[in-house]
């Protein structure tokens, strides 16, 4: 039981670091309209395809590891909203409106984005 709680510090403070190093870049590379600009709804069938299956099994972990950093250090919800960011399904733009307009949010993330000398993203509508 004590070598799976040094395991589980041994990986928390990798995920810490990782995301401090890693977050800058990812955050900078979402465009400014990114909340703004219309969207086409994906229909279920997307999930089907290859493209959306490799995105979508590399964009889960990064989501676990967000949801896990919600009781642990790093960066939780902007980590959530790059598996989500990454991810392909249906209502997945819908979700991330949502997450990114809770409390705090977006100013975390435009502080990150203003830090990396990219410009704020647009405010996004509820």
């Amino acid at each position: 039981m004590e070598a799976l709680f040094i395991w589980i510090g041994i990986l928390s403070a990798i995920t810490f670091v990782l995301s401090l190093l890693l977050l800058p870049w990812l955050v900078g590379r979402i465009p400014v309209d990114y909340f703004t600009r219309p969207r086409h709804p994906h229909a279920w069938h997307v999930l089907l395809q290859p493209r959306a299956m490799v995105r979508n099994m590399l964009g889960f972990p990064v989501l676990l590891a967000g949801i896990t950093m919600l009781v642990l250090p790093g960066q939780g919800l902007i980590t959530i909203m790059i598996g989500l960011g990454i991810m392909i399904f249906p209502g997945k733009f819908e979700l991330e409106k949502w997450v990114v307009t809770r409390k705090g949010v977006l100013q975390a993330v435009n502080w990150i984005r203003r830090k990396s000398h990219h410009p704020p993203l647009d405010t996004p509508k509820h």
